[in-house]
């Protein structure tokens, strides 16, 4: 049986890597019970792949990772299960059932919805103009960057990967930072995967400012997949192509 879980991580264990949670992971499997398929041969292993590797430093609501099992108890007590031996910071949300014939969450990664917002002491003096600079920054027809590469630089088009950027406001969150935040839905994936800092990046550079690589606090929110054909995107969150087990 395929499953898949959505967590989420905060708080200081964001600045874990992605190699270090998935052996976490590894141990909070065995230390709730889950009944897990290992791989076969001389160095078996779970059966376990995430998503979409999240870069340190950042947070987030909506992380993915697929298991195989041999049974299973319901939704509800696997997911109680999971978080009693879990560390704070990692919270399981959803563990579902998927179809036998299902694609594993990494390959149908698409598109990923952040938001961002100046962490406390960064504020811009007029973070309204801020903002609409930037957006209007975003209208432009093309955001090209240079980036790096194995074979050596190549300049990028950022703007047919900017799926919708708007700002919002924070409300009674804001007490860590700015009052205002950016909602960024983004290409993912192995096939263009922008980065809200390389957005900003460019923002800045065309502003003739250096990027503050600490002013920002990045969150992502929701990974998705793709479905239908022709110029209108329809995205799919990853944890609808599950199904709750009932008890």
């Amino acid at each position: 049986m395929k499953i898949r879980i959505k967590f989420n991580k905060q708080g200081p264990i964001r600045f874990i890597g992605h190699l270090d949670v998935m052996r976490y992971f590894q141990k909070v499997m065995r230390r709730a019970d889950v009944d897990i398929r290992y791989s076969e041969g001389f160095s078996p292993h779970q059966i376990m792949s995430f998503a979409s590797p999240l870069s340190v430093g950042l947070t987030s609501n909506g992380e993915y990772m697929d298991i195989e099992v041999h049974s299973t108890g319901d939704s509800k007590t696997m997911v109680q299960a999971l978080n009693a031996v879990s560390a704070e910071g990692i919270q399981v949300i959803s563990y579902r059932l998927l179809d036998d014939s299902a694609k594993n969450a990494m390959s149908q990664v698409a598109a990923a919805d952040y938001t961002m917002w100046f962490k406390e002491g960064y504020v811009p003096t007029d973070e309204k103009a801020f903002y609409s600079r930037f957006l209007a920054f975003c209208e432009r027809e093309s955001i090209e960057i240079t980036k790096q590469t194995k074979k050596g630089e190549k300049t990028v088009d950022l703007k047919p990967y900017l799926y919708e950027i708007r700002v919002e406001e924070r409300g009674e969150a804001a007490e860590d930072g700015g009052q205002q935040q950016l909602f960024l839905k983004l290409s993912a994936g192995s096939a263009a995967n922008v980065k809200p800092e390389q957005l900003m990046g460019a923002f800045y550079a065309s502003e003739g400012l250096e990027y503050p690589l600490f002013a920002f606090h990045v969150q992502r929110e929701e990974v998705y997949a793709e479905e239908g054909t022709g110029d209108a995107h329809h995205f799919v969150p990853l944890e609808a192509y599950g199904t709750e087990i009932i008890g």
